[in-house]
């Protein structure tokens, strides 16, 4: 099979190799995003509505999850400038959440175009190298190709199959992201609301207390 194109199936067989391990890793990276947002959004969300926002702010600092970095960047923005920045900062962070996550899916989508053109490559190779040996051997008859020729469609038939696997990931993980990003859209929404709607009353004084909503505004 290596004489017909089989050469090629090497590196199908490590574009093979290299979605899975990428499937692994992304499916690894995205697991637990929703869940440890939804716990770490209850537990600021029940300080934000007792109005301490020091310690929502340090749930977020101790907190592994992801969307900690969301929450972290609105406390520091809150009260800061106008209503737009302290929205467009949230934002900002969300957007750069979902791009880390989206981080190695290109390698699926690369993997599922270039895989069936490498298998048609070996099969031309092995086609060309059956032909050849039969110029070589100075006889004739479809007898003395087929069995290089069947050798060779191997690797179009492997590039295929390939392809399909990346393909299939590729969407998989496209629609996770896109119910990971609706998640944290809607999380983020009501973290904002909370943040500007409950001022800080733990711990500060009452002109504080006054000025924190006009400050979140």
């Amino acid at each position: 099979m290596a004489s017909h194109g089989g050469y090629t199936l090497v590196v199908i067989a490590v574009c093979s190799l290299l979605a899975l391990a990428i499937a692994v890793e992304r499916f690894i990276a995205m697991w637990r995003v929703v869940p440890e947002a939804r716990a770490l959004h209850e537990q600021v969300s029940k300080s934000l509505l007792r109005g301490d926002h020091a310690q929502a702010r340090a749930f977020c600092e101790r907190s592994r999850a992801l969307a900690a970095e969301i929450f972290l960047a609105g406390f520091a923005r809150y009260g800061q400038g106008a209503r737009e920045s302290f929205d467009a900062a949230v934002d900002r962070e969300r957007v750069a959440l979902t791009l880390k996550l989206k981080a190695h899916l290109w390698g699926l989508g690369t993997i599922g175009t270039i895989s069936p053109f490498v298998g048609l490559f070996g099969t031309v190779v092995g086609i060309r190298t059956a032909f050849s040996a039969m110029a070589a051997a100075g006889t004739g008859g479809f007898a003395v190709v087929a069995n290089g020729i069947s050798e060779a469609l191997v690797a179009t038939a492997a590039g295929i199959f390939v392809a399909i696997e990346a393909v299939v990931l590729y969407n998989f993980f496209q629609a996770r992201l896109g119910r990971i990003a609706a998640e944290l859209k809607l999380i983020t929404d009501e973290f904002v609301e909370l943040l500007r709607e409950r001022p800080n009353v733990v711990g500060a004084s009452p002109e504080e207390v006054e000025a924190a909503p006009a400050a979140g505004a």
